[in-house]
């Protein structure tokens, strides 16, 4: 199998952060085959058209780390029913200027936790509905909201339940496959 680098956005910038730890995890149980690495997004300021004609260097460089991923993962908890604004901030600096969108057909996938049954689930409808109109190919057969409870992932991503564990090697090992499904239709800087 063909090796897939993967850049993933932890959407809270929380440094206690649940889905940091469920990040770790993910790159921990991350099949051979995948290359993980963090995409930082909180340094970048609030997006705005003035900026179109020439980014700071820091959303320079943003844009460049998507550009050097084949695939991205989205590792985010739910705010108020959406997603948090810095990930949507985030969003917007990759996309923009129009015709300039870091997303366009970059395979990506979607997970978070929460201390809730499904507390991601409505944020992760709305994040779908923003990476479907920045034209990024979602994985959508397997959805993955994780309840998180006290000591279920370590903050070294040690998963304390096998099924859980077990659960998420295989949504990554899913979404290995799919990254090679769209990329045989879509051939990197194709």
């Amino acid at each position: 199998m063909s090796d897939f680098t993967v850049g993933y956005f932890v959407g809270s910038l929380a440094k206690g952060s649940i889905n940091r730890k469920l990040a770790k995890a993910l790159v921990r149980l991350a099949p051979a085959g995948l290359e993980m690495r963090e995409i930082p997004f909180g340094a970048l300021p609030l997006y705005s058209y003035d900026y179109d004609s020439d980014f700071p260097p820091v959303a320079r460089d943003f844009k460049a780390a998507i550009a050097d991923v084949d695939a991205v993962l989205f590792v985010t908890p739910e705010y108020n029913r959406s997603i948090p604004g810095a990930l949507k901030n985030a969003i917007d600096w990759a996309s923009r200027p129009y015709g300039q969108n870091a997303f366009t057909r970059k395979p990506s996938a979607i997970i978070g936790t929460s201390p809730g049954a499904i507390g991601t689930a409505v944020g992760q409808q709305h994040l779908k509905s923003i990476l479907g109109f920045c034209n990024s190919p979602m994985m959508n057969a397997v959805e993955a909201y994780i309840q998180f409870t006290p000591d279920l992932i370590s903050d070294d991503g040690q998963v304390s339940v096998p099924s859980t564990e077990n659960f998420l090697r295989n949504y990554m090992g899913e979404f290995r496959d799919f990254i090679g499904r769209v990329l045989s239709v879509y051939p990197r800087g194709g």
